[in-house]
């Protein structure tokens, strides 16, 4: 059996296997049903391993281990293979989401809080800053010191960017807000992104800002995220944040967005 070595890879990346596991699943999927001893020979996956690849596939739902002897191992169409893997994920994701939850209440969680704020104390305001890689990340930031907000946040962003911040901020933007922090937002607002630019006014106060282009936000006139690529020609996956923990920089930033925010448009 000769598949590709791309083809291989690609099914690595999209259902997370090994590159040992995908070899045995493919050669599988060319004979239909198989013992492991045949599956080593065709996938050139030394014996001694196959077993045990055989049985973390059977485990992941992508075979089935046949009765009687010798052992055989019969492969699944691959629609079924996809919609149990989704299952599988759908299961452990809410698994970990519980148990990330429970340890909310637990004792680790306080001996962790206080680790962590006996070493800061010890760390030099300089210190308190690095990079953000990839876009899913520089929300998840984003979306932490959102939570941690006490009085203003302001986000400058872009045309399609304000579109990205109600799907992903929305509902946190909305908890600040009860919690009485002032929200501003600017960004180009056009055809495009008009409705989004409405519903986040529930929340914001918004501005259209025609010339200005730029991704930042600044929390509390403290914490300080910019992002320093465009976010029209980077992928998602190669965004860049910087992020900076220092009142006096943060606080510089504002106050020249606030000369700025008067002269931008009420939407």
């Amino acid at each position: 059996m000769i598949v590709k070595d791309e083809f291989l890879s690609r099914l690595r990346k999209i259902f997370d296997l090994n590159l040992y596991e995908v070899k045995v699943w493919t050669a599988l999927l060319s004979r239909g049903v198989s013992t492991a001893g045949e599956l080593s020979n065709i996938s050139d996956v030394p014996r001694s391993r196959t077993y045990d690849i055989l049985e973390t596939l059977e485990k992941k739902g992508f075979i089935v281990m046949k009765l009687g002897k010798p052992i055989k191992f019969v492969a699944l169409k691959p629609e079924e293979v996809i919609e149990r893997v989704k299952k599988n994920l759908v299961v452990h994701a809410q698994e970990r989401s519980k148990r990330l939850d429970a340890l909310k209440k637990e004792e680790v969680l306080t001996e962790l809080n206080t680790i962590f704020h006996q070493g800061i104390k010890f760390v030099e305001p300089a210190d308190l800053s690095g990079s953000v890689k990839g876009r899913q990340n520089v929300y998840n930031h984003l979306d932490m010191m959102i939570r941690d907000a006490e009085k203003t946040i302001t986000i400058v962003t872009t045309a399609p960017g304000i579109n990205r911040k109600l799907e992903a901020l929305m509902p946190i933007l909305e908890k600040a807000k009860k919690r009485g922090v002032v929200i501003r937002i600017a960004a180009p607002i056009d055809d495009t992104n008009k409705a989004v630019a409405k519903r986040l006014s529930k929340v914001a106060e918004v501005k259209h800002t025609p010339k200005m282009r730029a991704r930042f936000a600044i929390v509390d006139s403290s914490q300080l995220l910019f992002m320093i690529l465009d976010d029209e020609i980077v992928h998602p996956n190669y965004d860049v944040a910087i992020w900076l923990s220092t009142d006096f920089f943060a606080a510089a930033m504002e106050q020249l967005f606030e000369a700025a925010w008067k002269g931008f448009k009420n939407i």
